[in-house]
């Protein structure tokens, strides 16, 4: 039976993860402590504590009260060794420390590739309140483009959803409600909505308007 092989570091893991996408601290951290419990579980399942009377102690006797006494010369294992969570905790922080320290896990370049795949389909509001999941913050000049593109955006969000603008006070609610679920402004939304009637007004009087002189 071939030898089994060895599961790879917590290391060669963060490096798999962060070769996949950007991750911040804190996704990556949550990631590697799940691998780790997970191992742990399975090793328990694999390697249960054997019963007590499996190794040879009677239960049906008494244990002698020098056993449980706290000038006992054999402490007991459990109080001495660190817990194994304790210690994938530790270890964790320590591959993350590395991993900032060797640029390879960046707050930055996190964010930045947030933006950039959540600009497209979603509000300011949105962006901002994903990135304060991950402790991570938007830098100023990010920031103001956001707030400088966040009209148009919205506009081609409502183009792909809607055909033509609501025609009725309920129609103007859902679409209000679909822009905001996905984290535009107020009154963004307002003036996504403002433009699209004008718009559909401009048209149809274009469409109404008899044909000019050749």
């Amino acid at each position: 039976m071939p030898a089994r092989r060895p599961a790879p570091s917590l290391k060669a893991r963060a490096l798999a993860l962060l070769a996949q996408r950007e991750h911040s601290a804190i996704e990556l951290r949550r990631k590697l402590l799940r691998q780790v419990r997970r191992e742990l579980q399975a090793s328990a399942d694999v390697n249960p504590v054997a019963p007590a009377q499996s190794r040879g102690v009677d239960r049906s006797r008494p244990v002698p009260e020098i056993a449980a006494t706290a000038d006992s010369s054999e402490p007991a294992e459990a109080a001495e060794a660190p817990k194994a969570s304790e210690t994938a905790d530790q270890r964790i922080e320590e591959v993350i420390a590395w991993l900032q320290a060797n640029r390879y896990l960046s707050e930055e370049r996190f964010v930045e590739s947030r933006v950039h795949a959540r600009a497209a389909r979603y509000g300011n509001l949105r962006i901002r309140q994903e990135l304060s999941q991950h402790q991570a913050t938007l830098p100023a000049e990010v920031a103001q483009a956001l707030r400088d593109s966040e009209f148009e955006r919205a506009q081609a969000v409502w183009r792909r959803k809607f055909d033509s603008p609501p025609g009725s006070v309920a129609e103007r609610a859902r679409h209000a409600r679909f822009l905001a679920q996905r984290g535009f402004s107020a009154e963004v939304i307002a003036r996504v909505v403002r433009a699209e009637n004008r718009a559909h007004r401009d048209d149809e009087e274009m469409d109404s308007a008899p044909p000019g002189d050749d």
